[in-house]
């Protein structure tokens, strides 16, 4: 039995798109973009390129002789990325594997992940492939997110720890990856050149609904046995009553050896 329409999975791609267009999406993408300190004929790897949402902001800032270079495995993502970048000369879009990245040996000058290092098999060696690819000094940015730093107000504490409970459990497969990244880019041999969070709150229901599936993830987690049923009536009366939620996002700056 297919899920009622508003508990469906979003579509990747309008998901990914409405991350970017929310207030705490543009902030933290400004904040990474000002990290990663592009300059005028820069190469930048986009690891995980996704649609391509972030390229003509990077674009413009290695104008006029840089390049762009998105990485991504989905096919439905390739071709989105491609035609939102149609006519923009500088970037190139790359089918591949983020743990066998198809770029040579110290050719990049800079590269980012963003909200990708969670889903990965490996995040280790994806930093050891930018290490790979790297220039001497070359920097990585990386957005990711520390799942356990979702929290949600409600008259019953057990109630909201249910949602974190199941994506820290069940959904993403390295929930934790924002506290360990500083750890991670040492292990690889890279230096860490500063570590910052942003925790934006949401006080508003449907933009938090909108953003991390509340209502869908409410329903799953009581038919995994996270929830009871209570939390039902809870999660359908949260937009008419005062809301909070909060999530905790890691922004990482690492460095290739010199």
């Amino acid at each position: 039995m297919s899920e009622p329409d508003n508990l469906s999975r979003p579509d990747p791609i309008v998901y990914l798109d409405q991350v970017a267009a929310s207030a705490p999406g543009r902030a933290y993408k400004r904040h990474a973009l000002e990290l990663l300190d592009l300059k005028p004929g820069h190469t930048v790897l986009d690891i995980g390129c996704g649609p391509g949402t972030d390229f003509a902001a990077m674009a413009a800032a290695v104008t006029p002789n840089g390049r762009v270079i998105g990485v991504d495995r989905d096919p439905a993502m390739i071709v989105e990325a491609r035609v939102r970048s149609a006519g923009r000369p500088l970037v190139d879009i790359r089918p591949g594997d983020i743990h066998a990245l198809p770029l040579d040996d110290g050719s990049v000058d800079r590269a980012r992940t963003d909200r990708v290092l969670q889903h990965a098999a490996d995040p280790s060696r994806v930093l050891e492939e930018f290490r790979r690819v790297a220039r001497p000094g070359g920097r990585i940015v990386m957005a990711e997110p520390d799942w356990d730093g979702l929290l949600i107000d409600s008259p019953d504490p057990a109630i909201s720890r249910g949602p974190t409970r199941l994506i820290t459990t069940e959904i993403v497969r390295n929930a934790t990856i924002g506290r360990r990244l500083a750890r991670l880019c040492l292990e690889a041999g890279l230096s860490v050149r500063s570590v910052v969070t942003a925790a934006p709150v949401f006080q508003d229901f449907d933009t938090a609904d909108q953003l991390f599936g509340l209502r869908r993830n409410v329903a799953r987690a009581i038919d995994a046995g996270h929830l009871d049923g209570g939390a039902r009536e809870w999660i359908e009366e949260a937009g008419s009553r005062p809301f909070l939620a909060t999530a905790l996002l890691f922004l990482v700056t690492a460095e290739a050896p010199t």
